[in-house]
């Protein structure tokens, strides 16, 4: 069991918003993750940024079969770290609104 524990970096709304959209899934496109929580490019990629440096998601970069031009997909993963902070934070924000697991 997670330990419930509140997570400043995490608790950010765009920052809880992308933890959020990548907790149930393996990883995400970039420009997949941007349509998703409706943000620009750089909105998305400053709070990335911030959220790789603390280790939470790691971004790669892969060609495409689909694509004709030189240009790479972006893909996104919470990392088992991420993950963890991000099941914390939830459990956190659960007991201060009173609704505990």
């Amino acid at each position: 069991m997670i330990e419930a524990r509140f997570d400043a970096l995490i608790h950010a709304p765009a920052r809880l918003r992308i933890c959020g959209v990548l907790r149930p899934v393996e990883q995400m496109d970039f420009a997949v993750l941007r349509d998703t929580l409706d943000v620009s490019d750089a909105t998305l990629s400053k709070h990335l940024k911030t959220l790789a440096e603390a280790g939470y998601v790691r971004l790669t970069k892969a060609a495409s079969a689909a694509r004709t031009d030189a240009r790479r997909l972006t893909w996104v993963t919470l990392t088992p770290a991420g993950r963890n902070a991000f099941d914390g934070h939830v459990r956190a924000l659960k007991e201060i609104a009173g609704t505990p697991d």
